[in-house]
């Protein structure tokens, strides 16, 4: 099965960004794909390059980018909301890109499922 994923939520404010990660590593492990993570409204900051969490804290930027260079997931930023919380090109981290909501409606069509982490 080929999944679409849609993250609404900051990583270090809500459960959402941890469950979306989580989620696709469980469905890659079971062999299915995950064909897009698209990252919108404060689900933007999971990008963000500049985040540096505790040592004792799980770094949930750096786990994106793992999952997208182990795995060939496609991280999409939305470029409104990127731009509106100050998310641009030269702060995103490894594996990330920006672009508009054309890439979440193409994998919507695409996909066999898209799921939505957070409000």
């Amino acid at each position: 099965m080929q999944f679409g994923i849609l993250v609404n939520e900051g990583p270090f404010n809500h459960q959402a960004a941890d469950s979306a990660y989580q989620f696709c590593k469980a469905a890659i492990g079971k062999g299915h794909t995950v064909a897009r993570v698209f990252f919108y409204y404060d689900g933007v900051h999971n990008a963000n390059r500049l985040s540096e969490p505790q040592a004792d804290d799980r770094n949930v930027v750096r786990r994106w980018s793992e999952l997208a260079r182990d795995h060939g997931v496609d991280l999409v930023v939305c470029v409104a909301a990127g731009l509106r919380r100050g998310i641009k090109d030269e702060l995103l981290a490894e594996g990330f890109r920006i672009s508009g909501l054309g890439q979440l409606i193409e994998v919507g069509i695409q996909a066999d499922r898209t799921l939505t982490f957070g409000d």
